[in-house]
């Protein structure tokens, strides 16, 4: 699973997920499933003009690790992102709400659980 951390402003952008899905109502970093044979910076370009409507850059990388939800184990891949110039804004297509939030103000989401270390590697610097 590749994320996407957007930063704009000092902010980062958050999206909720819909009650109807796994993990209801919590926040995550916008990403999503690679596809076989795709690089994983060319799957979260993908993903996020699916899930937002928007192009990004992706910069750096993040540290990659392994999150288990139940007997389903994830990689997370972040990379930390800005909005590609001449982009539109950020629209919610498969989630029920975006956020952007300051660094110092992301542990009071309700985040989902494979984004915690996330958060921790990205303040960690």
């Amino acid at each position: 699973m590749v994320c996407a951390l957007i930063e704009r402003d000092g902010r980062v952008l958050l999206a909720q997920r819909p009650a109807s899905r796994h993990l209801a109502l919590q926040w995550e970093f916008p990403g999503g499933k690679i596809e076989p044979g795709e690089e994983p910076a060319a799957a979260l370009r993908r993903e996020i003009r699916e899930e937002l409507g928007c192009d990004i850059v992706v910069g750096r990388a993040l540290p990659r690790f392994q999150h288990a939800y139940g007997t389903t184990v994830i990689e997370m891949i972040p990379f930390v992102c800005t909005l590609a110039p001449g982009t539109i804004e950020p629209h919610p297509h498969e989630h029920i709400a975006l956020a952007w939030v300051p660094p110092a103000g992301l542990d009071s989401y309700d985040l989902a659980a494979a984004d915690l270390p996330v958060v921790r590697a990205y303040c960690a610097g």
